[in-house]
């Protein structure tokens, strides 16, 4: 379930600067509770900790005035705003502390977290120093431990390189980047603090395991790409901010910089920035051949992006903008020589490889060479990888992974089987790499990491989750139902086998639908506690992401966002008619802009839902571009200063939507201190605004984690209480626990 708004040269989604170690879970699931109708909660007898309300805050709109009467809360360090925090979460956490399955399920969660987890191992460097890394958790560690050993024998005792468990106290510093040298002598590695995105860049001496005193500051959705000379690398970074500002401030004028490894970062050198252009950014990466420079130029979470390259020993080399037109999406996959290998969706919506030779090139918009096409039907190319002497290709087929080999000239050798419809992530490695590592996820498969031979395809298991749950017991199928529109949309649905449709289950319907972004399967070790309570969970693949490539991303974007609240409604008629669900008994949830679905979902139609989670949500349409990297959306959302979209904006924006008197689903909100994606304060004014406004007797609640971010690097704690509370929430407005009163 992941909480993302982001730019491409971060994006993952999966991305090799993702490091995640994917959970899973164990234990018999218990018996399902028997559940008879709620009777109507009371109306709350104590009232909500007040906000002020400040009338004087209105802006105009070309013409239209609205108000901003809660804009005092976008201040997260005021005196004012931190006492209602304080009151907030302590009206939250007093009201589920009094719903008795909450420490049961805290306790179940914590049992089901507690067993060993891996990543993918990946393969770096020469000679003495070729070694394989990979990530381990050892159950309830807050983060997991880069392990390292000599050689690709992973058979060998290995050992820790880096353990950020150790950097604080409460497992709030996370690993959030990395990149060995080409030799294997330098690993540069990514610190971020309290869930923040402002990562601080070190250098470590792999052999050794000491730290060079290098510190590199005010780095953002950046890697690390090391020269060839193995003696730096290039980086991206934001100015510094002003003080105390860091985590609102809106973040202009990225740029890429080179870092020599002994320095101050006051001497590393500018390499390439847009002084004209103050939203861009910038990704600058070496290529495996260390002659090339590649940089891709983004704008926002436009999928569409520039490409450029530089020559590198050659000093004095200019810039060539290979694709400089913001057309189409263009992502470097590798090179022989002078011959570029780009995936693109320039001429196909759902992605194909193409080849390019830019010796002597001095004019943009070369010609093209397709290597391999577009997939047929509604099928997607969703990655491809240089290795094993050609290409592995992943490709979605109606959100779920397919992969196949292809050699050089782009034709196809064979199939990788996968043990069941799921979710493959993985095979890092370089072209002339003879093996590489993959991990198969699904509902309830547990994350299981495999060793493949790209000579031969064989897959042999690395590791299998050693885990009491038995996925035996569940069922997962795939359904697909009418959009308002007539657009046939696919949804996931597990539950219990023999679950009765009787309409009376509760069941949690999850989306997202933005940013070109996949739902796929993948397993949650959180939602086994869901589901062992009779629990039912839909995944819809919204309009607005990238399961069936760009086209079906366009028609839920910008204009057509409307599209995506209406898949989601259509979604949630759909459970109701099928009797897997009653109305009453239907909760919702999505974090950021899935947040913002789930707002402006029960807005817009609070009578089907029983119950919503909104997670770190961008409730506020007007003023989302003002803070950090929020002007980035722009490219997906619009902007509220053009005169064509605000309308459609504010038609749309939860904060602005919400109607005095109206009758509300019981509703949960959550957002955290340190998140610097999506500022707090979306959540604070919504929060606010609905308790407000909330005519109904249902509870409104704001959930407020101190010292965590928008997700990412969140450490084990914390994601257990998080998920307890969810559920025993969840479970407690749907039915199948007492509600409380406030």
């Amino acid at each position: 379930m992941s909480h993302r708004c982001l730019p491409p040269a971060a994006a993952l989604t999966p991305t090799a600067l993702a490091l995640a170690v994917v959970t899973a879970c164990a234990s018999a699931p218990a018996p399902a509770p028997v559940i008879a109708t709620p009777p109507p909660p009371e109306k709350p007898v104590s009232k909500y900790p007040p906000a002020r309300m400040d009338a004087a805050v209105v802006d105009d709109f070309f013409g239209t005035k609205v108000p901003d009467p809660y804009r005092w809360l976008e201040n997260p360090d005021s005196d004012e705003t931190k006492a209602w925090v304080t009151a907030q979460n302590q009206l939250t956490f007093g009201w589920l502390g009094k719903i008795p399955a909450r420490e049961a399920m805290k306790a179940r969660l914590t049992e089901l977290w507690n067993f060993e987890r891996y990543s993918a191992p990946f393969i770096e460097g020469k000679g003495k120093d070729r070694r394989t890394y990979w990530w381990h958790n050892d159950g309830l560690q807050n983060q997991a431990v880069l392990f390292v050993v000599d050689g690709t024998d992973t058979t060998k005792p290995a050992r820790v390189l880096l353990d950020p468990n150790t950097l604080s106290p409460d497992g709030t510093i996370a690993l959030s980047g990395m990149a060995v040298s080409d030799d294997g002598k330098w690993m540069a590695y990514a610190l971020s603090s309290g869930g923040s995105d402002w990562m601080e860049w070190r250098v470590k001496d792999v052999a050794t395991g000491v730290d060079k005193p290098d510190v590199v500051k005010w780095s953002k959705f950046s890697g690390a790409s090391w020269t060839p000379d193995h003696k730096g690398f290039y980086y991206s970074r934001y100015p510094e901010p002003a003080a105390g500002a860091d985590l609102e401030d809106a973040n202009y004028f990225h740029k890429i910089y080179y870092h020599r490894v002994g320095d101050t970062q006051d001497k590393d050198v500018l390499v390439f920035e847009d002084k004209d252009n103050k939203t861009r950014g910038f990704d600058g990466r070496v290529t495996e051949d260390g002659k090339y420079l590649i940089i891709s130029v983004w704008e926002g979470t436009d999928r569409r992006n520039r490409l450029y390259f530089q020559e590198l020993g050659k000093p004095g080399a200019p810039v060539v903008r290979l694709f400089d037109a913001f057309d189409s999406a263009y992502g470097f996959v590798g090179n022989v020589g002078s011959v570029f290998y780009v995936q693109t969706d320039k001429g196909a919506p759902r992605q194909r490889l193409v080849k390019v030779d830019v010796k002597g090139l001095k004019a943009p918009e070369p010609a093209l060479t397709e290597v391999i096409p577009e997939p047929a039907g509604k099928d997607k190319l969703e990655s491809v990888t240089m290795i094993g002497g050609g290409f592995l290709v992943s490709k979605l087929q109606n959100a779920h992974t397919l992969v196949e080999f292809f050699d050089l000239k782009g034709t196809k050798l064979r199939d990788l089987p996968l043990p069941t419809i799921g979710t493959a992530g993985g095979f890092a490695g370089k072209s002339k790499d003879t093996e590489t590592y993959y991990s198969f996820t699904s509902f309830t498969v547990p994350t299981a990491i495999y060793k493949l031979d790209l000579r031969s395809g064989v897959a042999t298991s690395w590791r299998q989750p050693v885990v009491k749950f038995d996925p035996a017991a569940y069922e997962t199928k795939q359904v697909f139902y009418k959009s308002h529109d007539g657009t046939e949309v696919p949804m996931f649905i597990i539950h219990k086998k023999g679950l009765e449709l009787n309409g009376q289950n509760p069941t949690y319907l999850y989306g997202y639908g933005g940013f070109n972004i996949s739902l796929t399967p993948a397993f949650s070790v959180a939602l086994v506690g869901w589901l062992e309570r009779g629990g039912v969970f839909a995944q819809p693949s919204l309009r607005g992401g990238g399961e069936f490539g760009e086209e079906w991303h366009e028609a839920g974007m910008l204009k057509k966002k409307q599209n995506v609240f209406d898949d989601f409604a259509s979604a949630a008629r759909f459970l109701v008619e099928q009797r897997y669900t009653s109305h009453a008994r239907l909760g919702i949830g999505g974090g950021s802009n899935g947040g913002l679905l789930c707002g402006a979902s029960i807005t817009q139609h609070p009578e089907l839902f029983g119950a919503a989670v909104c997670m770190v949500g961008v409730m506020d349409m007007l003023r989302f571009h003002k803070f950090t990297i929020g002007h980035a959306w722009v490219a997906e959302y619009g902007s509220s200063e053009d005169k064509d979209m605000f309308p459609l904006l504010h038609g749309y924006s939860p904060l602005h939507n919400l109607k005095p008197g109206a009758s509300y689903p019981t509703t949960l909100i959550t957002t955290a201190d340190h998140d610097d994606r999506v500022v707090p304060a979306h959540s604070f004014k919504f929060a606010a605004a609905l308790q407000a406004a909330q005519g109904g007797p249902a509870p409104t609640l704001i959930r407020v984690d101190v010292k965590a971010g928008h997700g990412a690097g969140k450490p084990t704690a914390k994601q257990i209480e998080e998920a307890a509370d969810r559920w025993t929430f969840l479970l407690a407005a749907l039915g199948a626990e007492p509600m409380p009163p406030l």
